[in-house]
């Protein structure tokens, strides 16, 4: 027995031995790379001698059971050469980030940390080309993000070669040629604005325009530009001599594809005798191409026409002016898109006055009467927050809501259909107004709509108005007791939700959920993958923001237009964030209420 407990005691000091020999050589090893840095002795002063790099008092050092597993230096200035044969003696680094620092230069030579898994260098100063072959040796490397440095030269066509690489992130570079093909199933890509030209592979055609704007020579889906002849080789016979949307040939079919669709809703809707004309023009047509179309305008009953004798519309809000089907019928009209209720355009009257008419061809279950009171009371709402219906239409097979147009559009489109000319405007400052506005709307509406289970129901940034001043307004509030049930789970955001993908069941808490969506969307600027029904495209704003702060990488998460030296900026940023995330928790026990909420979105500061 005393053999047996002399080799058990040697065996326990031979670890003991073996594991200060490595925090030892770990140690030295960031000491060593702590010397290389510019700024290092101040920024990295936690890192002394003598105390494990594991003992947590180390900033930015990671470890699990023991075993250091990252380096998490973002936003220290850091800057001069990095160490990396330092690095490389670190056995068990396997996520390295040095986001918002000053490092400059060509890219170190990080292909020497072959079990590397996530390398994150966004926002530094990083230029020239990056070898073809330089990512060959990372065959685990599953996150690249080396957005906002200023590499040129053409995409490594290494990086196709990684089997495991989930998120690539390029953008804000100076990155050329074409864009080479990825035959891994990437779940984020970020290729905008760049100098890259020629076809989009069609293996990622399934990503988002933000994908990639800001090249002005690539071409092909998802872009409405499409390939040249010349192209035919990379791109579907189908679009070849197809040109580039807003331009010649091309302008005039979108001119008569709007003319079409825009007769073919009133066709259906009109039925009077008496012929009307109604010009209908396209966003990028010149005057001179407006094309004239005669439909038939609307016979209603005596009761309706006494009812409103403006033409079939029923003003439930004058404070814009009265206008009826007529005047509508005059004007410019425009066609904006399809959404889950029904289609929408856009009418420009003669008085100045430009409103959206949406086909509400989803309501159909309920009749004229229930009808008429629910849209008188939409009709008296008044809050800045909400875009309150001026008009509405009934008939039993064609409905329509009438709401003043918003010029600058939704606050989806400012954050990802033009990012090259707003996007850079939503200042910290305008992003927290955004929330909060959204977060007053909603309180005013849970306590306008109390009794439903989905106050909202379909709460997306696309259904979030932006005034001038980007001051914001919710509209789709308060259909779900209007929808058809079988439509509802398609057409409602709300039933997109893990409540009602896993649970068949949603409550106010959804809300709170598509309120964290929103969240993370304006503090990430990232395009939530959930707003896709076939879940490709865009980025999983939930599990990557859930994922960030269980590792304590959450500034990692912030939109780099939003970067800022101050720290109680930053702080404030991440307080959002953290509310982001805890309206997104999956169950939804989790979540605070849509009152809860609100008060912390409140106590957030500028």
């Amino acid at each position: 027995m005393a053999a047996v407990r002399f080799h058990h005691h040697l065996l326990l000091l031979f670890f003991h031995l073996f594991f200060t020999l490595s925090y030892s050589t770990e140690t030295q090893s960031l000491l060593r790379l702590k010397q290389s840095l510019v700024n290092g002795d101040r920024s990295l002063s936690s890192w002394i001698p003598n105390v494990s790099p594991c003992s947590g008092t180390w900033l930015g050092v990671v470890c699990f059971n023991g075993v250091i597993t990252g380096l998490h230096l973002s936003d220290l200035d850091l800057s001069g050469p990095i160490d990396v044969d330092a690095l490389a003696e670190i056995r068990g680094l396997r996520t390295l980030s040095f986001i918002n620092n000053s490092f400059s230069g060509p890219i170190p030579a990080f292909n020497k940390l072959g079990s590397i898994k996530s390398l994150l260098l966004t926002q530094n100063r990083f230029s020239g080309p990056i070898p073809n072959d330089f990512f060959d040796p990372l065959n685990s490397l599953k996150k690249l993000w080396l957005s906002g440095n200023r590499f040129n030269g053409t995409i490594p066509q290494s990086l196709t070669q990684l089997d495991l690489l989930k998120e690539l992130h390029l953008e804000y570079n100076s990155f050329s040629g074409l864009i080479p093909n990825f035959g891994q199933r990437l779940k984020s890509l970020d290729l905008s604005f760049n100098k890259l030209e020629g076809p989009i592979p069609g293996s990622l055609a399934t990503f988002t325009v933000d994908s990639f704007v800001g090249n002005d020579g690539l071409c092909g889906k998802p872009l409405v530009k499409a390939c040249e002849v010349s192209d035919t080789s990379y791109s579907m016979a189908s679009n070849v001599g197809e040109e580039e949307y807003g331009s010649g040939w091309g302008r005039k079919v979108i001119v008569v594809l709007v003319v079409v669709s825009v007769a073919a809703l009133l066709f259906l809707l009109l039925t009077r005798k008496r012929r009307v004309e109604f010009t209908a023009v396209s966003r990028n047509s010149n005057a001179e191409e407006a094309v004239e179309v005669q439909v038939a305008s609307v016979r209603g009953s005596v009761g309706e026409r006494r009812e409103n004798k403006r033409g079939d519309i029923v003003m439930v809000n004058e404070t814009r002016g009265v206008f009826g089907l007529q005047d509508m019928m005059k004007a410019a009209a425009e066609v904006l898109g399809n959404g889950g209720l029904g289609s929408a355009y856009k009418a420009a009257m003669t008085n100045g006055l430009c409103v959206v008419v949406k086909r509400m061809r989803e309501v159909n279950k309920i009749g004229k009467e229930v009808f008429d009171a629910e849209m008188r009371q939409f009709g008296r709402i008044r809050h800045r927050n909400i875009i309150t219906p001026l008009a509405y239409h009934y008939r039993r097979e064609e409905k329509l809501l009438i709401t003043e147009y918003m010029p600058k559009g939704s606050l989806f489109y400012v954050l990802h259909g033009d990012r090259g000319l707003s996007h850079s405007e939503l200042t910290w400052p305008i992003r927290l107004r955004i929330v909060k506005g959204i977060a007053r709307g909603l309180g005013f509406l849970y306590t306008e709509f109390s009794t439903y289970d989905l106050p909202h129901g379909n709460l997306k940034s696309c259904n979030v108005l932006l005034s001038d001043d980007y001051e914001p307004l919710l509209s789709d509030y308060a259909f779900h007791p209007l929808v058809n049930p079988n439509v509802a789970v398609q057409a409602l955001f709300a039933f997109k939700t893990p409540d009602f993908v896993q649970n068949q069941k949603v409550t106010q808490k959804t809300d709170v959920y598509c309120l964290g969506i929103i969240i993370l969307e304006v503090i990430t600027g990232k395009f939530p993958a959930q707003y896709h029904s076939n879940g490709k495209g865009g980025t999983d704003v939930v599990q990557w923001a859930h994922s960030a702060v269980s590792e304590g990488m959450e500034v990692e998460l912030i939109d780099p237009e939003l970067s800022s030296n101050d720290t109680n900026s930053r702080n404030q940023m991440l307080k959002l964030l953290r509310i982001g995330v805890a309206c997104t928790e999956i169950n939804s026990d989790q979540r605070p209420k849509m009152k809860e909420a609100i008060r912390r979105i409140e106590e957030v500061q500028v």
